[in-house]
């Protein structure tokens, strides 16, 4: 399978514009530019975990893995004024969005960006959240889903999106053989709404 090109930082100029969307009972406005995910819009799958998923209140570190253009971790900032969210992505391009997101929304302060391999292995998440890259291939996948999880703390949560027709359902599978607690929290528009957390925790109340 080829590598789509928004994994890679974009060579060319960089074109932004705004998009508009709307969750949360709230309208929302983003930069984006073309060569990152989604570009054009705010996609589908990350419209439904934000739909389905509510930020956690109180202090707490969040992650928002793969972020594009900041969509989710502006969400998570705004949501919670007392949260810290970094937002790691491979796409240089990316990171640059969020952090004009971040400062148009006036988060700025509470958002760290940086790419996988500027990561530090000793911080620990209360959630991670995601819409992963399902087509960077299945090895691919779970070598990034192994890395990352752990990072949750012991009673962090981690909350994914992913398209039913893109193996939403054998993901769950193959997290609960590999020692998670998998469940599915929500289905909406053919995206499964997954709540990854360590084994032998209380789950949230529905």
């Amino acid at each position: 399978m080829s590598t789509p090109h928004y994994f890679v930082t974009p060579a060319g100029q960089e074109r932004r514009r705004v998009i508009r969307a709307r969750f949360w009972d709230e309208d929302w406005e983003f930069d984006t530019a073309d060569g990152i995910f989604s570009a054009g819009r705010l996609d589908l799958g990350t419209s439904v975990l934000l739909r389905e998923s509510t930020p956690p209140t109180g202090e707490a570190r969040l992650l928002d893995l793969g972020c594009g253009f900041g969509a989710i971790t502006i969400a998570l900032a705004v949501g919670n004024p007392k949260a810290t969210v970094d937002a790691v992505d491979v796409n240089l391009r990316a990171l640059d969005l969020t952090r004009a997101n971040a400062e148009r929304h006036g988060v700025a302060q509470r958002v760290q960006t940086f790419t996988p391999d500027e990561a530090n292995p000793g911080v620990k998440y209360d959630e991670i959240w995601s819409n992963p890259p399902i087509r960077i291939g299945k090895e691919a996948l779970h070598e990034l889903l192994l890395t990352w999880l752990p990072r949750l703390k012991p009673n962090g949560a981690a909350r994914l999106v992913v398209g039913k027709n893109l193996g939403a359902d054998s993901l769950q599978a193959w997290l609960n053989a590999n020692g998670w607690d998998c469940r599915r929290t929500a289905s909406a528009k053919g995206f499964r709404v997954l709540e990854v957390r360590h084994p032998h925790q209380t789950p949230h109340a529905d």
